[in-house]
């Protein structure tokens, strides 16, 4: 099935544009949290909402949900790791699936924290962003495995699955793996912990990835060195040059016009990838303008 438009991410602009292509009759493919935006969650008071007044980030994150069902649109729970730009179309890779859609709304808010050294060297050579994709190339192996949200963390016990070893870093709280998780009850913030013979769970950051022609070694903040064929990165958001080589950038941001169109035709982007202020309401904004602009080139698709 070609699908309309696919939209990446489910923050604020991202259910922005999915309520109005809904509304329009598009059909929609929608990649990302089901529990939307976790930076929206964790908004003590949100003030300059309009119509709102003054609201908690969960408070709205329950109005989203509510919207979202009352418009019956589906969430697809999956990281999109890769966009091939064809002919009039795009090729979405999610796990070990593929898609293909008409045109794509980037709305990934934006990555948090700068790729750790080396990552981009390594990318197709030991760094990898998807478990299922990946995975099986390193059965019996030795891994490692940056977890950055516990919404990955069966991501991890798939990879423990296949590997013979697997260093697991997860910087976040609660969770299995969390710093402060059930698989770390009992025990201190240094070093590492072995939860179960093959998932070694580590305290320090990793730094920097290393090898010669393929990944070989992961270095941690304390200096320590970890023997590894590979580093799966698990995050929220994956760089948007990670996903479209060819598209512009103004620093870490996506370039785009006033219809939220970029460099690459069919391909729109809304909210805090596009630059600030990385504000609600301007995501919203944008998610809704960037919504229109995709139905008028649908339109202009038909017509050539």
């Amino acid at each position: 099935m070609i699908f309309d438009t696919a939209i990446i991410g489910t923050g604020p602009s991202g259910l922005s544009a999915a309520i109005n292509l809904k509304l329009h009759n598009k059909e929609i493919l929608w990649f990302g949290s089901s529990g939307f935006s976790v930076k929206v969650a964790k908004s003590e008071k949100i003030a300059n909402y309009p119509g709102m007044g003054l609201v908690s980030g969960a408070e709205l994150i329950t109005r989203f949900e509510e919207h979202r069902k009352a418009m019956d649109l589906v969430i697809t729970d999956r990281m999109v790791t890769a966009v091939s730009v064809m002919k009039k179309k795009f090729m979405l890779s999610a796990g070990s699936e593929v898609y293909t859609a008409k045109t794509i709304l980037l709305a990934t808010g934006t990555a948090s924290g700068k790729g750790f050294e080396g990552e981009d060297t390594f990318l197709g050579s030991g760094v990898s962003y998807c478990a299922t994709c990946d995975g099986f190339l390193y059965k019996g192996k030795t891994i490692a495995v940056f977890c950055q949200d516990p919404r990955f963390e069966h991501e991890v016990d798939y990879l423990a699955e296949l590997a013979d070893r697997v260093y697991v870093s997860a910087p976040y709280k609660g969770g299995k793996y969390g710093k402060d998780g059930s698989a770390w009850t009992g025990t201190g913030e240094t070093g590492y912990k072995d939860v179960s013979g093959k998932i070694f769970l580590i305290a320090s950051p990793i730094r920097k990835v290393s090898g010669a022609m393929k990944l070989s070694s992961v270095e941690l903040t304390d200096g320590t060195v970890l023997e590894t064929e590979a580093l799966f990165c698990l995050r929220n958001a994956i760089a948007p040059t990670t996903l479209l080589k060819k598209i512009e950038l103004d620093g870490p941001h996506v370039v785009v016009k006033r219809d939220m169109s970029t460099n690459i035709a069919g391909c729109f982007a809304a909210g805090d990838c596009t630059g600030r202020p990385y504000q609600i309401a301007k995501s919203v904004g944008e998610g809704n303008i960037a919504a229109h602009s995709i139905i008028e080139y649908l339109a202009s698709l038909e017509e050539s």
